[in-house]
Parts: C-alpha cells; sequence; structure tokens
C-alpha cells in the first residue's frame, strides 16, 4: 500500500551524528526538516566504536546544546613519533588556551546527545530510501517501511548523510591497501589524557585516551590485520609492545575488530536537489581523526549556508553550489593533509625516514610551524587567515 505523497522543504538521508547535527543546525528556522534513517531509532545504542572529536567540534555541538561533557575524555596533549627512526613532536592544548586538543568519546553517546534534541515529527525511523525521482521543483522520495508499506515524501532538497559513499562513478577511490585493527587497551600506567601517534613502517598506530584505557587505533597490511585478529590476548599484547615500543605497556585488551581503509571521495558534492555531506561524500584515512571532524563541518556549513541564503526554497541549484565551493578548501585540506601523512610514513626507505625525522624535529623546534598544525587539526580550514 502507497500512503499519500508529503511535503517537506528538507529531507535529510542518514541519521547518524552528521544527520542530526544537520537538523539541529536548522531546527527552529524556516525549514520543514525530515530525518530519514533505515534503521530504528536507537540502533546505536549498542555501537561501541570510540570517535576522537577536536576542541572545535566540541565548540560546534555545544553551540546545538548536544554537547555531553560528562560522555568523553579529553585529550591535553598528543605525542608524535616514528618507530625506528629520529625526531618527535609534541602538542599541548595550554598552548591554545584551551581546556583540551580533542576528546574521545563512544558513539552511542555522541548520537545520544543529539538524538535526545531532536523532534519526534522530524523522525521518521525504519524506512529505507528505495528510489529518488529528480524534478526542477522538488524531488520525490519512495521508502520502504519494515512493515512492507510503501511512503512517498516530495523535498525540495534531499541531503545525503547515510555514511561511506558507495562505488559508482561519481566516487573517486585510493586503496591504502591497509585495514585499521581496532581495540581498547588497558594501560599500565595512567594515561594523564596524552594521546600517541606512532608512524610504523606498516601504518599508523594511534592511542587515544577512553576513560581509564586507550582506544587503539592499528593501521596494518590485511594479512598482518588477519593474524592480529587470531592472537590470543597476550600475543596480541606482545605484538602491541613491539610495534609501539616501550614507552607506554599495556595489562590487558578488549575485543578486537577491524576494516578496510580507502580514501574515497565523491567528486561533485551537489546535483539537482541533491547535496551530500559527511561519510557519504568523503571517507578518509583515520590517521589524526579528520574525518569525522570534517563531516560535522559539512553539516554545520550547509546549515548556515541555507538559513542565510535559502529564502522559500532549499533547493536552489546556485546555493548547492556555493556550499560547494565553500567546502572546497576544508574538504580538499583535509583529504591532502591525512593522504599525505599515511603516504610519506607508512614505509621504511631510509632517505624517507631521516626526512621525516627532520620534519618532526622542525615541527617541535619551530612553534608557528607546529601552532599552524595544531590549529588545522583543532578548527580545519576556519584556522587559516
Amino acid at each position: 500500500m502507497t500512503e499519500p505523497l508529503d511535503a517537506v522543504d528538507i529531507a535529510i538521508v542518514g541519521a547518524g551524528p552528521v544527520g542530526m547535527t544537520l537538523a539541529l543546525a536548522l531546527a527552529g528556522g524556516p525549514f520543514r526538516v525530515l530525518l530519514i534513517d533505515s534503521r530504528q531509532r536507537g540502533a546505536w545504542a549498542s555501537d561501541p566504536r570510540a570517535l576522537a572529536l577536536s576542541y572545535g567540534t566540541r565548540q560546534l555541538l555545544e553551540s546545538l546544546g548536544a554537547w555531553n561533557v560528562n560522555a568523553g575524555t579529553a585529550i591535553e596533549t598528543i605525542h608524535v613519533s616514528q618507530r625506528g627512526g629520529f625526531g618527535r613532536t609534541f602538542i599541548d592544548a595550554a598552548d591554545y588556551g584551551i581546556p583540551a586538543l580533542g576528546y574521545v568519546l563512544r558513539y552511542r553517546d555522541l548520537a545520544a546527545s543529539l538524538d535526545a534534541s531532536i523532534e519526534a515529527s522530524q523522525r521518521l525511523n525504519d524506512h529505507e530510501v528505495i528510489a529518488i525521482r529528480l524534478g526542477s521543483e522538488a524531488a520525490e522520495i519512495t521508502l520502504k517501511g519494515g512493515g512492507g508499506d510503501t511512503r512517498r515524501i516530495s523535498a525540495r532538497l534531499v541531503v545525503h548523510a547515510e555514511g561511506i559513499p558507495a562505488n559508482d562513478a561519481g566516487i573517486r577511490v585510493f586503496d591504502y591497501c591497509q585495514r585499521a585493527v581496532v581495540a581498547e587497551v588497558r594501560p599500565r600506567a595512567a594515561h594523564a589524557r596524552q594521546a600517541w601517534e606512532r608512524f610504523t613502517p606498516d601504518g599508523p598506530l594511534a592511542l587515544l585516551p577512553l576513560g581509564q584505557d586507550y582506544a587503539l587505533v592499528f593501521c596494518v597490511p590485511p594479512a598482518q590485520a588477519s593474524r592480529l585478529l587470531q592472537l590470543d590476548e597476550e600475543h596480541f599484547l606482545a605484538a602491541l609492545r613491539t610495534s609501539f615500543g616501550g614507552r607506554v605497556d599495556f595489562v590487558s585488551s578488549g575485543p578486537r575488530a577491524s576494516f578496510p581503509l580507502a580514501l574515497r571521495v565523491r567528486q561533485q558534492l551537489s546535483t539537482l536537489r541533491q547535496v551530500w555531506i559527511g561519510n557519504a561524500a568523503q571517507s578518509l584515512h583515520p590517521v589524526s581523526g579528520q574525518g569525522f571532524n570534517l563531516g560535522l563541518r559539512d553539516a554545520w556549513e550547509l546549515a548556515e549556508m541555507l538559513r542565510t541564503r535559502a529564502s522559500r526554497d532549499a533547493g536552489q541549484r546556485a546555493i548547492l553550489a556555493a556550499y560547494a565551493r565553500r567546502r572546497r578548501i576544508d574538504r580538499s585540506g583535509s583529504m591532502a593533509f591525512t593522504d599525505g601523512l599515511v603516504r610519506v610514513f607508512s614505509n621504511d626507505l631510509a632517505p624517507l625516514r631521516a626526512a621525516r625525522g627532520l620534519s618532526l624535529l622542525a615541527l617541535d623546534l619551530l612553534p608557528p610551524l607546529r601552532h599552524f598544525v595544531a590549529r588545522r587539526m583543532i578548527w580545519g580550514a576556519r584556522a587559516w587567515p
């Protein structure tokens, strides 16, 4: 059975943190907004993933009333180094007059904070998008509910925030030939709210403070990832000590998982009546924790563009094109930064190892250069003059 055609101004497809952030940023404005998700409400409640949010992202979420100060663990300092080579860089929040460089919290805690502020009338859960028909005045979205019912929505603008982009002609993909092994590990000594970014020949290894533990992100070739997943706890911790070095010791670890790493970029952010944000627009390597923060900035910038430039029609082509241009610097800068780190640091060539050491040493000895990099990580392109 197909229900009558409902009309909204903006349909946001995907009710993850990026989609919910956009819905909250548009709340109270002139647009009728509908948040559509294929999952049941609260499906994220059992999601154990850890997220690294920059201090700039905290400021964004605070402005929306969606920051849970008790949910995250502060990152006050970051130690950056390479295994088997000289040079290191130390970044301290105190140098920027802020309480933390960033925060580590669970996906479910962030989702709960955002979800609590969204009106029931703005939600449509348990409905999957099965077709979108684009027209000059509006897009018609056909949805299939969990009970088999079919529903149609007319929207002036369709915002895609549903996750990692699929393979199609508009997506450029670079496979890093790495997998991220993730787990929570307990350090022998308290972490003192310090994060570690350790570059190894196999790939970056990050330790992010989370409660009393570290959230581990260990990027390695696929075959090595398979071996790490199969090891028992004792041998896994031994392998971690070997890769990380002696600066931190570990006493236990939780369950492990892994996922493939690739740079996936949608080359055109907007088309007729459609725009893509967050992972639907670009999926980055997790090194330096830039991707998720970039996605939340996408949502904020799009909301600001719609609030200030759109009148009655949120899907005006000129506005969507202006949004794409406005995101170009932040987006390309984040992609170039993360991609460059992976390419330069994920190898064991002696000349590059020496060049990396000199670069890390220069960052440590030249505060203006270090501050430029740190501000870029904290605030994105907003930190640039």
